[in-house]
């Protein structure tokens, strides 16, 4: 199925939320604890990809980047 171009924009954020998300989890110093990140990031992801409702979509983008942030804002107090 083709995507609309609001859809194919919000499916680019999205990868593009995934992709940081497990950039930022590289810098987790345990193993166990980028393990552990890395497969709670993917279950989220998985979770949520058949959702197709443009505000849900969106909300779940919005809490992906807070969490996102939250995650490099305490990698950033562990290395100072």
């Amino acid at each position: 199925t083709s995507l609309s171009p609001s859809q194919f924009l919000r499916r680019q954020q999205v990868l593009q939320l995934y992709r940081k998300i497990l950039r930022a989890i590289r810098e987790v110093p345990a193993e166990s604890d980028r393990r552990c990140l890395k497969d709670w990031a993917r279950e989220e992801f998985r979770r949520n990809k058949d959702a197709t409702e443009e505000d849900a979509i969106r909300m779940m983008i919005m809490q992906g980047n807070r969490q996102l942030q939250e995650l490099q804002r305490t990698l950033k107090l562990a290395k100072s």
